[in-house]
């Protein structure tokens, strides 16, 4: 039988440098989502504050969602975070 061990974090380094803790992270009835909160919630699992699971269950993302939050971060910085600027960012169909 193999044993997960899961490292529980207390912390992790948030989009803008400083620490971020379960408390400083958006309540879960968060409806409008701004850059800050969307790299708040993707620094979090990338960090182990949170898992996948429980970020999604935590403020109702579908994986997709959360893995186009994570994706724009990853080409584009927070700026590709921007809902009204996705225009600008999407690669045009060939």
């Amino acid at each position: 039988m193999v044993e997960q061990h899961t490292i529980k974090v207390n912390y992790v380094v948030g989009p803008d440098g400083a620490a971020l803790t379960l408390g400083d992270l958006p309540p879960s009835n968060t409806k409008r989502w701004v850059i800050r909160r969307k790299a708040e919630v993707v620094a979090a699992v990338r960090g182990g504050l949170l898992t996948l699971e429980d970020a999604c269950e935590k403020y109702q993302l579908t994986v997709e969602e959360f893995s186009t939050w994570q994706d724009a971060i990853d080409r584009y910085g927070l700026p590709g975070l921007r809902t009204t600027r996705i225009q600008q960012y999407r690669v045009p169909d060939s």
